[in-house]
């Protein structure tokens, strides 16, 4: 391949494409994400989107397209098992998880992590159960910043998150305190993530503001972007795409405050990352708009990034492919706060890439990982099948 060729591959959290098999397994059957939002707003509006493919793919159900596709398309399987984002990123880049991050939904964490954490940060917490962000920081807000306490939830994903009034606890604080939590959430009490969350309150309201941070640790073993990395190539990070992988692999990053930022962002590597592999988490379709249980805003969302993606193609080289798809799903319709269990979709356009090619249903998301190897000429992932001999011209 040309030394010079490039991937740009875009995640759009949580934008699912319909129930898997097995999704009754996790609570999930009849899950869909697109098809969800748009009953809910049936004005929602996709052309650019649609236009690469999206309303083309099977399953999907919104509203149809009637011009040329301009790309390739399919719908991918998680293999691994979960619906957590690292698990969905992880099997994009290669790696498949074959049992899901542990969950504390039911209890909450043990009172033993709770005691040890609390005699290593010198206060008491609040909380400790499954929520909302923004339920639970509504409901326990006054007496945070009474007492000085930080604010500790979880939800079905395999999350550790703290919450606080960063006029109560510094952001500098707050952030020791997920450390200290990450370095004991090990073992029996492994979780996917820790997650600090600072707010502020604002005319009687608490606000979550730009800030957040999530903490992991280290892939199990390489990744592509380890390989990438490793052949003198760019792996340039965008967004929470550093703290999926715990930096490992990545040459280059940027965190985000939100989507928008993030395609900015994506922008401003492809004039500065000359070859390799650009890899934009868009945060927003999960954060604020699936987990909140708010389909029109989720449709907005994405009618904001479809009016975006022509930026994004008008930049694009010869040697140029953009991969869009998802890791997860979060049905703002489906019960809960909580990710899906989905088939996500899979848009890939470029100069290079051939027009209207259904690549039906792919069986895993390394299939991802795998073309964008190939494609770069660099060593690929375990598992994985290249679809690139079916999509280039």
């Amino acid at each position: 391949m040309n030394e010079q060729n490039r991937v740009i591959l875009i995640v759009m959290d949580s934008v699912g494409a319909g129930a898997l098999p097995d999704a009754g397994r996790y609570g999930d059957e009849g899950a869909d994400t697109l098809g969800h939002i748009y009953s809910r707003y049936p004005g929602l509006s996709l052309p650019n989107l649609s236009a690469l493919g999206l309303s083309s793919i099977e399953g999907v159900s919104i509203a149809p397209y009637h011009g040329t596709v301009r790309g390739s398309y399919a719908r991918m399987a998680e293999l691994s098992e979960g619906k957590d984002t690292i698990t969905g990123h992880w099997e994009l880049c290669g790696i498949r998880m074959d049992e899901p991050f542990r969950t504390f939904t039911e209890h909450g964490f043990p009172k033993e992590f709770i005691d040890l954490l609390e005699q290593r940060i010198g206060r008491k917490v609040l909380g400790n159960y499954s929520a909302s962000g923004t339920e639970i920081i509504r409901v326990l807000g006054e007496k945070h910043r009474e007492t000085g306490y930080p604010i500790v939830y979880t939800s079905a994903d395999s999350v550790f998150q703290i919450a606080a009034n960063v006029e109560v606890i510094p952001m500098e604080t707050l952030y020791e305190y997920c450390e200290t939590a990450r370095e004991l959430l090990v073992g029996e009490w492994l979780v996917g993530r820790v997650i600090a969350r600072p707010f502020i309150e604002k005319d009687g309201s608490y606000i979550r503001i730009s800030g957040r941070h999530d903490y992991t640790f280290d892939p199990p073993k390489e990744t592509i972007l380890d390989y990438i990395a490793a052949a003198g190539q760019e792996v340039c990070a965008v967004g929470k795409i550093h703290d999926i992988f715990n930096g490992r692999g990545i040459t280059s990053s940027v965190y985000t405050s939100g989507n928008e930022d993030g395609i900015y962002r994506t922008a401003e590597y492809m004039e500065s990352c000359s070859r390799g592999l650009i890899f934009t988490n868009l945060i927003d379709f999960d954060s604020m708009y699936g987990h909140r249980r708010e389909p029109e805003g989720y449709g907005r969302a994405l009618e904001e990034l479809d009016a975006m993606i022509p930026s994004v193609m008008k930049r694009m080289r010869e040697n140029d492919i953009l991969i869009l798809c998802a890791d997860h799903g979060n049905d703002p319709v489906h019960t809960g706060w909580n990710h899906t269990r989905e088939y996500v979709p899979l848009l890939i356009f470029g100069p290079k890439v051939r027009e209207n090619i259904n690549l039906g249903t792919l069986s895993t998301f390394a299939d991802v990982g795998a073309s964008v190897c190939e494609y770069l000429g660099v060593r690929g992932p375990e598992i994985g099948t290249s679809f690139l001999k079916r999509i280039l011209k």
